[in-house]
C-alpha cells in the first residue's frame, strides 16, 4: 500500500497513491497508516481522491485507523470520488468523519479547531 504525507500547518496529510481499499489490502492499508501517522499530529488528512474503490473492508480500515489515533487525535477525510463518497453516505460514516471536498490548504489546517 502506498501512502504519501506531508505536514501542512498543523495537520499530516495522507495521500493514499492506489485506486482501491478493499480486503486485498485493508490489512496493509492499515499497517501503512500506523506507519505515516507515528508522530505527535493531533489532525490527520487522509485524502483519498485517488481512491475509486472503497468495500466493506477499506470502511473497516479507516475506521480502524481512527480509533488507533485516539480520543486526543481526529481523522479528517477530503477528496472523496463519487463511489467512495456513497459508501460513507450510505453507511452514514459522513456523520463520524469530517469531510472536506477537496484537500484544504495549510492556512485553512493551521486555522481549524
Amino acid at each position: 500500500m502506498e501512502l504519501t504525507a506531508q505536514q501542512r500547518g498543523d495537520a499530516l496529510v495522507v495521500r493514499v497513491e492506489e485506486a482501491r481499499i478493499d480486503a486485498a489490502v485493508a490489512i496493509a492499508f492499515k499497517e501503512a497508516m500506523r506507519q505515516a501517522t507515528g508522530g505527535p499530529q493531533r489532525r490527520v488528512v487522509l485524502d483519498l481522491g485517488r481512491v475509486t474503490f472503497l468495500d466493506s473492508s477499506g470502511l473497516g480500515a479507516v475506521v480502524s485507523v481512527m480509533k488507533h489515533l485516539g480520543p486526543g487525535r481526529r481523522l479528517e477525510l477530503a477528496a472523496l470520488t463519487p463511489n467512495v463518497a456513497k459508501v460513507f453516505r450510505l453507511t452514514r460514516m459522513d456523520g463520524v468523519f469530517t469531510i472536506h471536498g477537496s484537500v484544504p490548504d495549510a492556512a485553512s489546517l493551521r486555522h481549524a479547531g
